[in-house]
């Protein structure tokens, strides 16, 4: 058994061991893309400047590294367990989300695809589909709410999402949320938000170029996401572990 520790970067799966705890220091956005290369190690996340970091995901200081290494590996330490979410495509490529997935184009132009979902299925043109998991609900989930919120009290004189309660990080499903979607003679807009609980979400691309799956916010790594391919969007088998 080893501690690793990762300051920047993209962590490759092959070099952390099954055994090892994983040190992660930095900004939260390191360790949402450090928990989706793992496979269940334990992960201690550290706040190298409190003042500079709002540090949602880093309840420990530089000087705590020792003593609460020491006891995740006597087995003193709780482990909160984070949930992931899975998109798949059907020529075999594969991403995990921490926080969240954005499917649709890469430009500002419209995304247009079929979506399946709870025996449902109709053809969308939008701005794209954000899925989002408990742990995101805080981030790209939240604006989607507070812009729902402020439309629906606008036109309707209250708040239709008033009594939305975020999701706690380790719920097993996931939120999906279709952005500005454009009802026509051709496309509809009845699958705009929902759960993805026990069965997955079907998203067919009918986009001729600059189609893409990103996850957590980095565009570069990226799935190309074109006419003829299939994604299935699901709660991801494995779990993140994030001490605490």
């Amino acid at each position: 058994m080893a501690v690793e520790y990762f300051e920047s970067g993209i962590v490759g799966a092959d070099v952390v061991g099954a055994d090892d705890i994983v040190v992660v220091v930095g900004q939260d956005g390191l360790v949402a893309n450090t928990l989706k290369y793992l496979n269940g190690q334990p992960l201690i996340a550290v706040n190298p400047d409190p003042a500079r970091y709002d540090g949602i995901l880093l309840p420990f200081r530089t000087n705590d590294i020792k003593h609460v290494a020491r006891d995740v590996l006597s087995g003193r330490r709780g482990q909160k367990e984070i949930t992931m979410a899975s998109a798949e495509l059907n020529n075999g490529q594969s991403l995990l989300a921490v926080n969240d997935f954005f499917i649709g184009r890469r430009t500002h132009v419209s995304a247009r695809y079929t979506v399946r979902i709870n025996g449902k299925e109709e053809k969308q043109s939008s701005s794209g589909i954000i899925v989002s998991t408990g742990l995101g609900s805080t981030g790209w989930l939240k604006s989607v709410i507070a812009g729902a919120k402020g439309i629906s009290k606008t036109l309707a004189g209250r708040e239709t999402f008033a009594n939305f309660d975020a999701p706690k990080w380790d719920s097993n499903f996931l939120y999906y949320s279709v952005r500005e979607p454009f009802p026509s003679n051709t496309t509809s807009a009845g699958l705009v938000f929902g759960k993805i609980a026990d069965a997955p979400m079907q998203i067919i691309s009918q986009m001729p170029e600059n189609g893409v799956i990103f996850s957590d916010g980095i565009e570069e790594d990226f799935l190309q996401f074109n006419s003829g391919l299939a994604a299935k969007i699901s709660v991801a088998p494995q779990k993140g572990r994030l001490v605490v």
